[in-house]
């Protein structure tokens, strides 16, 4: 069983104050885009993990058995599990996520797991965005979904600088700066398919700025060759800018400074997990 799941970009990230349950609410609007995992499926006598393109662990933290364990907590047999990584991981576009909503995927096929948002938002917030993937407004700890219609007409340069941001020493970082709002674009400098759901800000810049000041230094860097404003996903470092064409946006990947650990031009997809084959 073949199960690709994609990358995201928040397109806009506002973030409130933590709460009782020790997280922050969300409102988010989030875009499915490419690259792809892959994860391969196969029913064995024990579980094993292999994972190919990077060095990650392997061992019951890992969010794909996570996923599993929720999904089926008393399996009796074992899994055999090759997940070929693609998405960059630290990065802000959710890899980790992906993965756990493609598990879960393979879950409903495997053992007729009864998909549910609750169980999904208790592995990641992500999850059950990648689920259903497309253009979504995610909400509260990620469990509230509203899909929206499909925003058509650009493309993205995505770069990813060479260094990693801490997702919770970033949200720790934005509660001690005062929840300072973040970098917004809005009006002409969006899509047009994107212009009523603006201004996209990042809550969580300023403080991703603290804690790495080279973050700024990029966005500024290729604001100024891409002659655009140029946003972060998530907790970044991801950085990101909009193009009217592939071309475009491969022509700005480019011009990018030297060093960064990905780059690439990519589209918006209208889909999360997928289930391309199974024996």
């Amino acid at each position: 069983m073949r199960v690709t799941t994609p990358a995201k970009v928040n397109l806009s990230l506002r973030v409130r104050q933590r709460d009782k349950t020790g997280y922050h609410p969300l409102l988010s609007i989030v875009q499915a885009i490419e690259p792809y995992d892959s994860l391969f499926f196969e029913v064995a006598d024990e579980d094993r993990l292999e994972i190919e393109g990077i060095r990650l662990p392997v061992d019951d933290d890992n969010l794909v058995w996570k996923a599993l364990r929720a999904a089926v907590p008393q399996r009796k047999r074992g899994l055999h599990v090759r997940l070929i990584k693609e998405i960059p991981t630290a990065a802000g576009l959710g890899g980790g996520s992906s993965d756990a909503a493609g598990a879960l995927l393979a879950a409903e096929a495997l053992y007729d797991f009864e998909y549910q948002p609750s169980i999904a938002a208790g592995i990641g917030a992500d999850v059950p965005f990648f689920r259903a993937g497309g253009l979504a407004r995610m909400e509260g700890y990620g469990e509230i979904l509203s899909p929206l219609a499909a925003a058509t007409g650009f493309h993205l340069a995505l770069v990813v600088p060479p260094f990693d941001l801490s997702t919770p020493a970033v949200y720790d970082a934005w509660d001690r700066l005062d929840q300072l709002d973040g970098y917004h674009v809005e009006g002409s400098d969006l899509p047009p398919s994107l212009r009523a759901l603006g201004p996209l800000i990042n809550d969580l810049y300023p403080a991703a700025v603290k804690l790495v000041p080279r973050i700024d230094e990029w966005r500024s860097e290729l604001a100024f060759r891409w002659s655009r404003p140029v946003l972060m996903s998530g907790s970044g470092p991801s950085l990101f800018a909009f193009f009217g064409s592939n071309e475009e946006a491969t022509e700005a990947v480019d011009l990018i400074p030297a060093g960064s650990r990905f780059a690439r031009a990519v589209s918006p997809v209208g889909h999360g997990a997928r289930l391309l084959s199974d024996g």
